[in-house]
């Protein structure tokens, strides 16, 4: 009896030769048997997450896929999490870390998860080279490390010589259950949006003009939105619910932390970047200066979204459509942010600085005519004419040259009182109210350098040294 040929030596491996017995024929045969291969190590594990708010049904608690190596914590070489009794967190025999929503491993997951995606999606902005936290400097490669249930207060925040996200609870009044911070994925991705604003402008966070602080609270609201427009789901459901009309009043995309504002008796989420606020009405409160920035760069994402749409839409679904705009447009303002100067940055710095990327980067002058127009209807840029077409709903949408007046990349600030105010922080989230970005030494703050609680008490405790000779 003949016996089969061989596979080739390279394939030996992977093939086992049985002898059986074939009763019907009364003969004996060697036959081939494949053996399973071992599936080689795949780096990347999924999460339950919250992909809105608590209150958001949809899109609600959803798988997400993170591509890289995360180790039992959750923990990477970025972002740790702590939680006292429940970290480290270890994930399912695939390397899946999911757990069912309200326990206290699915909080650490899923603030894990939302930091982590926060993250890369600003290093995928710029190319994939990892983006510094403030204390990654000379070779420091330490860590953020991210605190679930940090304690019961309402509150949130980041804090650079903690090196920290510190996530609360509480009870609001006549509620039986608490609301837990960390399960909003934009109160989670708003506090490290500070931390990602913090390592590239250390010297905003401390002080500056109140736009300065503006612009750090607005960024960590655009990024809650950013991170929203990014994810395919969110994107879809966002459009769906609206019918691709951003301005829709029950839209979650513009709605920010809606758990928490409804504790508060606040009909659309702790703030809405829906809004039509100008500098005029908002004084030197950096939260309130905040929402006029973030509802100029919200409408005219919609402005943007809306003529691509329309000259897309025989190609283009219309969420890919607001996918592709979103990551323009944000990449823009991160440029922009970046190139702004390094202490004092007011909105003029960054829209002036948005203008000339945007002309840089070949994108049609309608853009920049968008972006003009809702600063300075918000006043915190003056056009040399009068935005008629604009007011009286005649742009022209289907031109992407179109303009009013001259395609200007450089428009002169508005001047308000304000500008010349103290910083009015007593409505901002916990960041910008630690002691640790108001008091001490502002160089050492500007600089990025951590500030210590000696720092803080410097002042004092010379007073005390005084009086104790």
């Amino acid at each position: 009896m003949s016996t089969p040929a061989r596979a080739p030596i390279s394939e030996q491996h992977a093939i086992l030769y049985e002898t059986v017995y074939l009763p019907l024929r009364g003969e004996a045969r060697t036959i081939p048997r494949p053996i399973p291969r071992p599936l080689p190590f795949r780096a990347g594990s999924r999460f339950l997450i919250w992909k809105q708010d608590p209150t958001v049904a949809d899109p609600g608690v959803r798988m997400s896929f993170i591509p890289s190596l995360i180790l039992d914590g959750p923990h990477d070489s970025r972002i740790a999490t702590d939680l006292s009794g429940t970290t480290p967190v270890h994930p399912n025999i695939n390397r899946d870390f999911l757990f069912a929503p309200g326990t206290p491993e699915f909080d650490c997951a899923h603030s894990f998860a939302v930091v982590r995606e926060t993250l890369t999606m600003y290093q995928r902005i710029l190319g994939g080279a990892p983006m510094p936290w403030a204390w990654n400097t000379g070779g420091n490669t330490d860590c953020l490390t991210v605190f679930p249930r940090a304690g019961v207060t309402a509150n949130a925040f980041y804090s650079r010589s903690q090196k920290a996200l510190k996530f609360f609870y509480f009870t609001p009044t006549g509620a039986s259950l608490p609301v837990y911070t960390c399960r909003s994925l934009d109160i989670v991705a708003h506090e490290c949006g500070h931390a990602v604003l913090d390592g590239i402008k250390p010297g905003w966070l401390g002080g500056g003009t109140p736009q300065t602080g503006g612009l750090h609270e607005a960024f960590g609201d655009l990024t809650a939105i950013f991170l929203a427009c990014s994810q395919l789901d969110q994107v879809e459901a966002a459009i769906a619910l609206s019918k691709g009309n951003l301005h829709d009043k029950n839209l979650f995309l513009s709605a920010l932390a809606e758990q928490f504002g409804s504790a508060l008796g606040l009909p659309h989420g702790l703030r809405n970047a829906d809004n039509d606020l100008k500098l005029s009405q908002v004084g030197n409160e950096v939260h309130a200066i905040s929402q006029v920035f973030t509802g100029a760069i919200y409408d005219t994402l919609a402005d943007i979204y809306q003529f691509e749409k329309n000259a897309q839409a025989a190609t283009k679904d219309p969420a890919r459509v607001l996918l592709e705009v979103a990551a323009r447009l944000q990449k823009v303002l991160l440029d922009a942010l970046l190139a702004a100067p390094a202490m004092g940055a007011t909105f003029a710095d960054v829209v002036n600085k948005m203008l000339n990327i945007s002309n840089a980067n070949g994108e049609p002058p309608i853009y920049r005519t968008f972006l003009r127009n809702q600063f300075t209807l918000r006043e915190v840029v003056v056009s040399p004419v009068p935005l008629t077409a604009m007011r009286e709903g005649r742009i022209n949408m289907s031109d992407p040259n179109f303009l009013e007046g001259k395609d200007l990349l450089s428009m002169e600030a508005c001047r308000h009182p304000a500008d010349r105010a103290p910083q009015d922080r007593s409505k901002c989230c916990g960041t910008m109210q630690l002691p640790e970005y108001t008091m001490g030494d502002p160089k050492k703050r500007e600089s990025g350098a951590s500030i210590t609680d000696e720092d803080i008490m410097s002042g004092e405790l010379l007073e005390l040294a005084g009086a104790f000779k």
